[in-house]
């Protein structure tokens, strides 16, 4: 990301934080003809930016916060997806599209329809930009409809996930072959709703803090895992292969060894997210 649109969607980021993140508003449309940058003015985003995505999972001055009755919708929403992810299983549910998923809420009690509030809540939260509260990487899923085609996937065994054939298989199938049977797959296709649940649940658990939510999880529609990516971690290393920490271990020094691994949020990234070094950029254009 140049400089100049960095400081763009940051400054956009802040102006917008006093407003109903529902509204659509473009941050890009707001600051479409952004002033004059003073070196200055752009150090001082540059350390407020990496401040935030050091301190990612502490709330901070300019976090987007959803309000007390947006808080009850949003707390419904995860609650009703938890029982969806139940009933449909949870390897299915990475893959379970958003109609599929309103298909089964319907036909089983245990989980319940959706209701129309919660339903435009969730548009809310999939149509708006994301670049208000902080989020400033693309979009790669239009689409809250979206569909992932079963006969394009392929399911990893043992881990409960699925990748895509083609080129995110064959990545991680040369991994698995140069690296070891230490690795393995901790996150493969990540679906809309399954994508929902992530972003939402952490939200959640933060009092409705959008902006917090976003710094570790990408909103719904801009997961890469959607469309090709996945996260690998090291067998016996349980929930620190989702820390910085995992590069102190075997797998990750093998992983860095290798030129054609790249990770899509390095160190000090310029799209809102904290350092994810499990996170294997598989899509290569953007």
């Amino acid at each position: 990301m140049r400089r100049r649109d960095f400081l763009k969607a940051v400054t956009a980021g802040a102006l917008l934080s006093a407003f109903d993140p529902f509204s659509l508003v473009s941050a890009g449309q707001l600051l479409s003809q952004p002033g004059p940058l003073s070196g200055s003015d752009f150090d001082g985003h540059i350390k407020d930016y990496l401040h935030k995505m050091e301190n990612f999972d502490r709330p901070h001055s300019g976090d987007v916060i959803l309000e007390e009755k947006q808080i009850a919708l949003l707390n419904a929403c995860v609650s009703r997806l938890k029982r969806l992810q139940m009933m449909a299983g949870h390897g299915n549910f990475n893959i379970l599209g958003f109609d599929d998923g309103l298909a089964i809420a319907r036909k089983y009690p245990q989980v319940g329809n959706f209701t129309k509030e919660e339903l435009d809540f969730l548009e809310g939260i999939f149509y708006s930009d994301s670049a208000v509260y902080g989020f400033l990487g693309e979009k790669p899923i239009a689409n809250m409809t979206t569909r992932i085609k079963t006969n394009e996937v392929v399911k990893i065994s043992g881990s409960g996930n699925y990748l895509y054939g083609g080129a995110p298989l064959e990545m991680y199938e040369k991994l698995k072959k140069q690296v070891g049977d230490k690795l393995y797959l901790t996150s493969g296709i990540r679906g809309v709703v399954k994508q929902f649940l992530l972003f939402l649940d952490k939200a959640d658990s933060n009092r409705g803090n959008l902006s917090l939510a976003s710094r570790s999880l990408a909103p719904p529609g801009y997961s890469y895992h959607g469309i090709a990516d996945f996260d690998v971690g090291q067998i016996g290393y349980g929930s620190l292969n989702f820390t910085a920490s995992f590069t102190t271990t075997e797998v990750f020094k093998k992983l860095d060894d290798l030129d054609y691994v790249s990770i899509r949020y390095p160190r000090n990234n310029l799209m809102g997210v904290r350092f994810e070094p499990w996170h294997i950029k598989v899509y290569s254009r953007a």
